[in-house]
């Protein structure tokens, strides 16, 4: 990935609105009740976010760590981290202030 935490974060948010972008939809045209397939997609769903989301917060870190770069690895992480917790809180804010008007 890149060593910009605001590109990082940015498309980890824009992972998961894609991928509940899809559920949503995906779950109008379905008009068959639950079947096996449900739970084997949730969980092939969740675990390939795993893998996307260690790609995005993880690869470059790992590699700069291997480099020797440990303090930048560990700044490079905690601020991709903390730049995807922002906007964690400004989703999180802007649905309660919908919520509560």
């Amino acid at each position: 990935m890149s060593k910009n935490p605001f590109q990082n974060g940015i498309l980890a948010s824009a992972y998961i609105f894609l991928v509940v972008s899809l559920m949503t939809y995906a779950g109008k045209f379905a008009d068959k009740p639950d079947s096996f397939l449900a739970p084997v997609a949730f969980i092939s769903v969740f675990t390939l976010s795993a893998a996307v989301m260690a790609y995005l917060f993880c690869l470059q870190p790992i590699l700069l760590f291997i480099d020797g770069k440990k303090k930048e690895a560990i700044n490079l992480f905690v601020q991709t981290i903390a730049v995807f917790a922002g906007i964690t809180i400004l989703i999180l804010l802007t649905l309660y202030t919908s919520l509560i008007h």
